[in-house]
């Protein structure tokens, strides 16, 4: 069994307190990513899972099993964890085939099994007819592609992946990412992975995990963590958006600085503010009529600088008594001055605290 329970983890380095009573819960078959800026914490997290450090707070279980506990932490290589780092870290003397059976061959497994166990996630990751290549000759792709093999052929019942996609370009990052989440659902293995990219980890995941100054801000499914941000600093960072300071008039009204009133979502927690921000995405901001029936607010605006980015213009727009970010569709005919209606649903509307939790 691979569901990990981590309870009230705190970690020091020095004086310095670098986790804060973190809580998750990771279900079997599960891609879970950590995500957050650098310093948050995520990274800490993983180490910890991996059994590198040992917490001064809390616990970690895994199958029911406590690994980590101060003073009684399991080391590495009795969890059953496999470990992909950042670095591809292959033998370039090797050949792919010897990377890859390098951890079976430490175990003293017999040639034939390890001769099937490679050729089987060889072809699990794209590099049959490979083998006899050394890392020199391959791209980035495939060398990382080696990387995961070889954490795989060990057969662990968890992977955690620390920023394995970062020394990749762009075009690549993105190709590896359809093959990563095609291969967690092939093989069933519970996936842990670090990143600092906010696409990346919705691309991936079943659940996000934001970190930010070593506390878990918000956990669940992507769509509730970019549509429902649980504070600012999550709405913030998982996606451009436009934060209006208002005050509440009534239930679900809020008046911004130019006077005009918007009907608003409430997150939980913070019915009632009587000073709020609303936030916004400039993707749900439309410059023309809506005809789905949907509850809007309307405001008017003028268009301050419109630039034509291929799939979408990307406008800013002089509203409200601020400068809004508003993504256009590309076929309009959008100019500098122009006077504009913006219609906003009200589900799209956030008010939430002021300060980021």
């Amino acid at each position: 069994m691979a569901h990990i329970v981590i309870r009230g983890l705190d970690k020091y380095f020095g004086s310095t307190r670098v986790l804060q009573d973190v809580s998750l819960e990771i279900a079997e078959k599960e891609f879970v990513t950590l995500l957050g800026p650098s310093g948050c914490g995520k990274t800490t997290t993983l180490r910890l899972l991996a059994g590198f450090l040992e917490p001064d707070g809390g616990e970690i279980r895994v199958g029911g099993e406590v690994l980590s506990a101060p003073g009684a932490t399991v080391p590495p290589e009795r969890r059953r964890m496999g470990m992909v780092f950042q670095s591809y870290a292959v033998w370039p003397h090797m050949t792919v085939a010897e990377n890859v059976a390098f951890g079976l061959r430490l175990a003293r497994l017999d040639r034939r099994e390890i001769d099937t166990r490679v050729a089987r996630v060889l072809a699990a990751v794209g590099l049959d007819g490979m083998e006899g290549r050394h890392p020199g000759q391959l791209s980035g792709g495939q060398q990382q592609r080696v990387a995961l093999a070889r954490s795989l052929v060990v057969e662990p019942s968890i992977l955690l992946l620390d920023e394995p996609l970062s020394n990749l370009d762009a075009k690549l990052r993105e190709r590896m990412r359809v093959e990563l989440k095609a291969l967690q659902r092939r093989t069933g293995i519970t996936f842990v992975y670090v990143t600092h990219d906010q696409a990346e980890a919705m691309a991936l995941s079943d659940r996000i995990a934001v970190f930010h100054a070593g506390r878990v801000q918000q956990y669940g499914p992507p769509r509730e963590i970019y549509e429902r941000p649980a504070n600012l600093f999550v709405a913030d960072f998982m996606g451009l958006v436009n934060k209006l300071p208002a005050r509440r008039v009534g239930p679900g009204r809020y008046q911004l600085a130019g006077g005009e009133e918007l009907t608003t979502v409430v997150n939980d927690g913070d019915a009632g503010l009587a000073e709020a921000v609303i936030a916004i995405r400039p993707e749900a901001i439309r410059l023309a009529p809506l005809d789905d029936g949907e509850a809007c607010n309307r405001l008017p605006g003028r268009i301050a600088e419109a630039t034509f980015l291929g799939n979408l213009i990307d406008c800013q727009v002089e509203a409200a008594g601020s400068l809004l970010r508003v993504q256009a569709e590309r076929r309009m005919l959008l100019e500098p001055g122009q006077p504009v209606d913006l219609e906003i649903p009200v589900r799209e509307c956030v008010a939430m605290r002021p300060e980021a939790s």
